[in-house]
């Protein structure tokens, strides 16, 4: 197989919306005629698009307890409102590792959870390759938080953290930023962000703001995410077809509040109330909910689905439902918005974070205020009376077709890779990337 070797660099194969991300892009450049691998730290069931430090049982461990031990120091020193936060203290050195050795490009994507410390990061350049790094969240330019709730330190250098429940001016994300500084001064690297929201923030950050940076968004199997007959995908589900489906995933969650889940909440009960509503007419499906402990009580008849392992059903779900509903108060690119529009399941979302790259307001789906569970309410009552569902179905499918299919996605990256290939010091030996 000729063309590129490219070797991904992510902690977990697959889990959560950056693995996702991450396999999808590397089976977009094998399909493109490329050889893509993905190195993770820890690798879930027995995947064939991934590889991992070895299969025996040293190699878990090690695996496992920087895993632990990361999110074990990051309890014992923020705050109890479970904010995504890493310290990366625990890591492990690549440079050695053959697939690094071989590669022609390193593309990192999601190393927290004990995978790579910041100076670990910083002697990638030591191998004289080059280096892209998509931002998932937003770790890598803050003193360690993966979501940042408005707070405008990244701007300067961290320190009086709200996260910490020992905050001063030189306090442990000031420690953090320090460390990062000092590894970023040796990497030469190209950043990626999925969305315009994300390449501003970086701009904004006194740690990355004047590196070079493309959008280049995530991409989709818009073949296993794709349109079903609703009727029939209702039914599939046990849902009366006369149902209007309101989805809506990752329910309840204590964890991550930036999901938005009580305004989700107080949305449905501000939607009950009003005259042109007829509850019975309405059925709330809910997904990603990991037990059945301690649900809210909800306006409108409920079934949750928990987690769903099977894209296969996933998007059956997807194709089931009238409306999709985000709440979500910060989000880069959200994998679950790109595969429901996929599934031509128009999106009533917050306008906020990468959201409004791929909702369309009043064409493919509606953005509500930011925070305003009432005008979330009128997006679903708005897409609930539209005068003609099946074109905005048409638009929400349209939008993924023509914006985040997987060629165009890795056309787009093997363009990157090119001009990173031609502007390396020694480039005599450079390969010409058919794109």
């Amino acid at each position: 197989m000729g063309g590129l070797k490219i070797v991904h660099i992510n902690t977990y194969n697959g889990n959560g919306g950056a693995g996702r991300a991450c396999m999808r892009l590397s089976k977009a450049l094998e399909a493109a005629g490329h050889q893509s691998k993905v190195l993770v730290l820890y690798q879930f069931g027995k995947a064939q698009q991934s590889q991992t430090f070895g299969t025996g049982l040293w190699a878990k461990f090690w695996a496992i307890f920087n895993i632990l031990a990361e999110r074990i120091l990051t309890r014992l020193l923020t705050k109890a409102n479970k904010t995504p936060f890493s310290f990366q203290f625990f890591g492990r050195t690549l440079n050695q590792h053959p697939l690094l050795q071989e590669a022609d490009v390193i593309h990192l994507h999601w190393i927290n959870h004990g995978f790579l410390t910041p100076k670990q990061v910083g002697k990638l350049n030591l191998l004289d390759k080059p280096i892209v790094w998509t931002f998932h969240d937003s770790n890598a330019f803050t003193g360690g938080c993966h979501v940042r709730y408005g707070c405008e330190n990244f701007h300067r250098q961290c320190g009086n953290c709200p996260q910490l429940k020992f905050s001063d001016t030189k306090d442990w994300s000031y420690n953090t930023w320090s460390r990062k500084k000092k590894a970023y001064s040796k990497l030469n690297l190209h950043i990626v962000a999925p969305s315009r929201w994300m390449r501003q923030s970086v701009k904004e950050s006194s740690l990355l703001g004047l590196r070079p940076i493309s959008v280049i968004p995530n991409s989709i199997e818009p073949d296993l995410f794709k349109a079903y007959q609703k009727n029939e995908a209702k039914q599939l589900l046990k849902i009366s077809k006369d149902k209007f489906v309101i989805l809506s995933g990752f329910m309840p969650s204590k964890n991550d509040k930036h999901k938005g889940t009580p305004y989700l909440l107080q949305a449905l009960f501000e939607l009950s109330q009003r005259s042109e509503i007829n509850p019975e007419e309405i059925e709330v499906v809910i997904f990603g909910n990991k037990n059945n402990k301690d649900l809210p009580q909800f306006p409108f008849k409920t079934t949750f689905l928990g987690t769903i392992s099977k894209d296969e059903h996933l998007a059956k779900c997807y194709a089931a439902a009238d409306v999709f509903v985000v709440p979500s108060l910060e989000d880069n690119l959200p994998n679950t918005v790109m595969e429901a529009l996929s599934c031509a399941t128009p999106v009533v979302a917050f306008e906020t974070g990468g959201i409004p790259d791929m909702v369309k307001h009043l064409q493919n789906g509606y953005l509500a205020q930011y925070k305003s569970a009432v005008d979330l309410a009128d997006g679903i009552e708005w897409v609930l009376l539209h005068e003609n569902r099946t074109e905005l179905q048409r638009q929400a499918r349209k939008m993924i077709i023509e914006n985040f299919n997987p060629d165009k996605i890795a056309q787009a990256h093997l363009k990157l890779y090119e001009q990173m290939l031609k502007e390396m010091p020694d480039n005599e030996n450079s390969i010409t990337v058919k794109v």
